[in-house]
């Protein structure tokens, strides 16, 4: 049976107390300096970012805490963060976060084989799972977009898997999550790889046709 992500029904799914709180407090105090890939950008700016997401999408209060801590296993702590997430959040929580984890060691595994594992593993997680990874990926998708906007080619050099590996892994994730019912997250991160890999194949063949007229230059 085909798995998709969900989206919430129930009006009273949003209201939010005091675990989401604490949790901002946790996910605050655990990334603490940690700042956004190759900017200056506090780190805890992806986590709210992501959590907003969860929540315009119809997400729960256990989904939108999972949200917050998504990162906190495979950044501050591997698979002892997650019994402490589990004793403070509850199960649920624990779950969605798990499944949004692709890294329980430091260093961790090499990044293809990871992505490889993640994209596996993700075709069989359950929806309130699957949401909260969708938002985490359309999050990230939107901030690699609007750089590359800004920095062209340079940005791929913030990545492992680099110009052809990134893009690779979005149009995977693009796939995954579209196996299923359409909504919001899966619709918007369609429309936001396929602009980057437009504006990546548009410039990457400028850049190859620049370096192809330098050479003929040097030659004659």
């Amino acid at each position: 049976m085909k798995k998709h992500v969900g989206v919430g029904s129930n009006k009273m799914r949003n209201k939010l107390g005091r675990r989401f709180d604490e949790a901002l407090r946790f996910a605050s105090k655990k990334h603490g300096r940690q700042t956004r890939k190759g900017t200056d950008v506090p780190y805890i700016a992806h986590l709210l970012g992501v959590a907003s997401l969860v929540l315009e999408a119809g997400g729960d209060e256990d989904m939108a805490i999972a949200a917050l801590l998504h990162d906190v296993v495979e950044d501050c702590g591997g698979a002892p963060m997650l019994e402490e997430i589990r004793r403070r959040f509850g199960s649920r929580v624990a779950h969605i976060v798990d499944g949004c984890t692709d890294a329980y060691t430091s260093p961790k595994p090499p990044w293809r084989e990871r992505k490889e594992q993640y994209l596996k593993r993700l075709a069989t997680e359950d929806s309130d799972t699957r949401l909260v990874s969708a938002a985490d990926k359309l999050h990230n998708a939107r901030a690699i977009l609007t750089d590359y906007r800004e920095s062209g080619e340079s940005t791929w050099e913030k990545f492992t898997g680099k110009r052809e590996g990134t893009l690779w892994y979005y149009r995977q994730l693009v796939k995954e999550f579209s196996r299923g019912k359409d909504n919001r997250l899966t619709n918007e991160m369609e429309r936001v790889v396929s602009e980057l890999e437009k504006l990546a194949a548009t410039n990457g063949g400028d850049v190859s046709k620049r370096r192809s007229n330098r050479s003929h230059k040097q030659k004659d």
